[in-house]
């Protein structure tokens, strides 16, 4: 069944989701920019039972307040907001919506974030080993470092990595996105790197949220949105 879309943010990530919602059984009914912003209302929904929200981290907060209040539910790719969620949280279960963020849609990203882990929990306690953490982004990605890079320094801290991470950001020209983590001591040096190719991954895997988050109520990350996709992978293999 076709479901209405609006996008909110209707720059380059916007008008890729644009272009490949129809793959995602999505009709996109109403799209949203800086210029045009003000008119959103119910009639300039035009009956969207989801938006996908890519703006700025200044305006993300007020975008998913009104799309609430709309009865909208949400998927938000804007970063550098989080300090308000506890506000937001607090908002989306008076409306009675569902909001769906993350600090990256890419699900080569997620799985980036469990290798992480992983590698972080077999060194935590080797004491030798320091960590540090590297990002570039084009010139006009406003939030530095990115909310991938700080998730990724969360991921570490929570697989028991507990010495400090250096973390450092880049931003120029076009770069889509290049997340680097790396381990040294003073015999060697283990380095994970994700480089995105495109905006392609991220875009679909909004679109992917906005299926999921259709109906629902409360406020969800993207992982459990892929938790919930390989959980019937598997019980389907079975």
């Amino acid at each position: 069944m076709t479901a209405p879309l609006a996008i909110v943010g209707h720059g380059k990530m916007g008008r890729l989701v644009e272009q490949l919602a129809p793959e995602y059984g999505f009709d996109v009914r109403a799209r949203f920019s800086s210029s045009n912003i003000a008119t959103l209302s119910r009639e300039s929904l035009r009956g969207a039972a989801v938006a996908i929200e890519f703006s700025t981290p200044a305006a993300a907060p007020s975008n998913i307040h009104t799309l609430s209040t709309l009865g909208v539910n949400i998927v938000c790719g804007s970063t550098g907001w989080y300090e308000q969620l506890p506000q937001v949280r607090s908002e989306i279960a008076k409306a009675g919506t569902a909001l769906l963020f993350g600090a990256n849609f890419s699900i080569g990203m997620n799985l980036f974030f469990e290798i992480v882990s992983r590698a972080a929990a077999l060194l935590a306690d080797h004491s030798e080993y320091e960590a540090w953490g590297w990002e570039i982004h084009h010139s006009a990605k406003k939030d530095s470092p990115s909310g991938t890079l700080k998730k990724l320094e969360q991921q570490i801290h929570s697989a028991g990595f507990a010495r400090p991470v250096s973390l450092s950001a880049s931003r120029a020209g076009t770069q889509v996105g290049t997340h680097e983590i790396g381990f040294d001591s003073p015999s060697d040096t283990i380095t994970l790197r994700h480089s995105a190719k495109n905006r392609e991954g991220y875009a679909r895997g909004a679109l992917l949220a906005a299926r999921w988050i259709l109906g629902k109520q409360g406020v969800f990350e993207f992982r459990e949105v892929l938790a919930d996709l390989q959980g019937r992978t598997s019980a389907a293999g079975s």
